[in-house]
């Protein structure tokens, strides 16, 4: 991106493409329990991260959760969800942007995984429904460790195909 942060007709097309993408797979290509989530909406982010930097990935996340929580709501929009996607979005950018090195990858999932699922979105949920924090969290760490291993293998394969997908795009 441009030094003086202005997007270009083309960044805006991929970012609004990409938040398109995010809410069809988070709201209707994942499997869903009362407080587990299981899908691929990172996929977007995480092409935002590797394609367009960190800042962009965050837009994408957080205008993701927003549209389709408004859109299509499974229940009251809270505000929480989106800053986590907008955290996790900045995560994946700050890992993923410049390199995509296995250790990246790993400290990439590691970090969203912690901070984003089982630390974040435990809080909103324990927040919204008022269910105990610590027991929560427990019921959590089995969906984190399944999609962990999940996105480090989709992020694997992302991070050899993006670059050869934009080259040949250009």
């Amino acid at each position: 991106m441009s030094e003086n942060r202005k997007f270009t007709t083309k960044q805006l097309v991929i970012i609004a493409m990409l938040v398109a993408l995010n809410v069809i797979l988070s709201r209707f290509l994942s499997i869903a329990a009362w407080n587990i989530k299981i899908g691929f909406a990172f996929v977007p982010v995480v092409f935002a991260a590797l394609y367009l930097g960190p800042w962009q990935a965050a837009l994408v996340g957080a205008l993701g959760d927003f549209i389709g929580a408004t859109l299509f709501p499974i229940a009251a929009y809270f505000p929480g969800f989106t800053i986590t996607a907008a955290i996790v979005g900045l995560i994946y950018g700050l890992f993923l942007s410049k390199k995509q090195t296995m250790p990246r990858i790993l400290g990439a999932v590691l970090a969203t995984e912690i901070i984003g699922s089982l630390l974040l979105n435990t809080l909103w949920i324990s927040v919204l429904y008022g269910s105990p924090f610590l027991p929560l969290m427990a019921t959590r760490v089995f969906q984190c460790l399944i999609l962990g291993i999940v996105e480090i293998v989709v992020i694997r394969i992302m991070a050899g195909l993006v670059p050869r997908l934009v080259h040949s795009a250009s």
